[in-house]
């Protein structure tokens, strides 16, 4: 019998496939707790995982026991205290309280909720997994261009993980039939005429040997033909053909007027935050444009975006004009999906609510694949929440989210991103 010795050496991280199969396994629990704690995390704990609780009865499993009836026969260990037919006593004491805190009790027991820790990466992973870009579509050929490998007919060479198996076979078969037959029709005829000599005597001997010695020699050529060649293997040809992309644009849009306090803008930057992390995760053929606006609207790079303590008065016009005057010229309907999200605590200049309605319906809404503005106010909705409320009765793209706290950014966020059913 052989002996099978495995001298290779541990390697590091040998509990991460189980740890996936795990997370596979009750995902949808893991998911649940995701989505229970993130009420309760800041958009600065991006950066860490998440400790979350499994209840124990989810990840309890089946198990196989004898029934009721029946003989069966079973081997304890011995002991110096007990005998066949001795009574044993029930141990003093109760058992434990029930599962985790609260008041002591004098019967019961239970187990502590399992406590699974997530890395940064896995939790990431799960929160942004069912989110999407909506109504996002391939356009056509742009400069960042993707290819997809089709199948181009067979050649001669290549990979031996790609050989046609088929039409190599096919091929040496037909080389095999091409080179052999002249020799095969030959064999033929003499094996005929061999038969034919020895079944009608006398027999001509010197004859038959010369015969026989042909048909050996045939034979032999014949047998010398290859079963296969080099050049009879056949590989499949791949090439690489370019597809259409999925190029798409970002605007950020904030305000950072003097009614957005400390406290609103700290708010609009947790969700750009949030969304910038979605889609530098997401997607890999992403532009994100940032712009601020108080009573002029100025393009500003994500640096300025964040931390810049700029602000004025409000004019909300003057950032969508800035937006549509760069979509203009610098992203194509034809080879971009567009894409706009804008905060703001709804405060703006009364007569300029009305204008901000006409530059969407006519030069940003025809043009966009989803628009989500989120309204950052605890109080009741201004002029601006009114003139958006007629963009989005007529278009089904444009979605509208209040934000009263920093426990709201996480659900609507998920809301507005959501991935729809097509």
């Amino acid at each position: 019998m052989a002996t099978l010795i495995d001298r290779r050496l541990d390697g590091k991280k040998k509990s991460t496939v189980n740890r996936q199969r795990f997370i596979r396994r009750f995902k949808s629990q893991i998911k649940k707790a995701v989505a229970e704690s993130m009420n309760g995390r800041s958009i600065t704990d991006i950066d860490t995982g998440e400790k979350i609780n499994i209840p124990t009865r989810d990840l309890s499993e089946p198990v196989f026991g004898h029934g009721p009836g029946g003989r069966r026969e079973a081997i304890h260990p011995g002991n110096r205290e007990f005998v066949s037919g001795d009574r044993v006593a029930r141990p003093p004491g109760g058992g434990g309280g029930g599962a985790g805190g609260g008041q002591a009790s004098n019967s019961g027991e239970g187990e502590d909720d399992f406590i699974f820790e997530l890395s940064r990466e896995e939790f990431l992973e799960l929160f942004f997994e069912d989110l999407e870009l909506p109504n996002l579509v391939r356009t056509q050929l742009a400069k960042a261009t993707e290819f997809k490998s089709v199948r181009a007919g067979f050649t001669s060479a290549g990979n031996p993980a790609n050989i046609d198996i088929v039409r190599s076979l096919k091929g040496a078969m037909a080389r095999r039939m091409a080179l052999a037959a002249p020799y095969s029709r030959r064999l033929r005829d003499a094996e005929e005429e061999l038969q034919r000599i020895l079944s009608q005597p006398p027999v001509d001997e010197i004859r038959a040997q010369e015969l026989r010695e042909e048909v050996d020699y045939l034979r032999g050529r014949v047998r010398a033909v290859p079963f296969i060649d080099t050049f009879d293997l056949r590989y499949v040809n791949r090439v690489q053909q370019p597809q259409p992309t999925t190029q798409a644009v970002m605007f950020c849009v904030m305000d950072v007027s003097g009614s957005m306090d400390r406290s609103r803008k700290d708010l609009a930057k947790r969700f750009f935050t949030l969304l910038y992390l979605f889609l530098m995760r997401n997607y890999e053929k992403i532009e994100v444009v940032f712009i601020r606006h108080h009573t002029i609207a100025k393009e500003v790079d994500e640096q300025e975006f964040f931390y810049s303590r700029e602000t004025g008065g409000t004019v909300v016009s003057s950032a969508l004009q800035l937006t549509g005057e760069i979509m203009t010229a610098r992203y194509p309907l034809s080879s971009w999906n567009i894409y706009v999200a804008q905060a703001s605590d709804g405060d703006n200049w009364h007569h300029d609510s009305p204008a901000c309605k006409d530059l969407l319906m006519q030069r940003i809404m025809p043009f966009v694949r989803y628009y989500a503005y989120i309204e950052i106010t605890p109080d009741r909705h201004q002029s601006l929440w009114e003139a958006y409320e007629e963009v989005a009765a007529a278009h089904r793209h444009f979605a509208m989210r209040q934000i009263d706290g920093p426990a709201d950014i996480y659900p609507v966020f998920r809301d507005l991103f959501k991935r729809r059913v097509s």
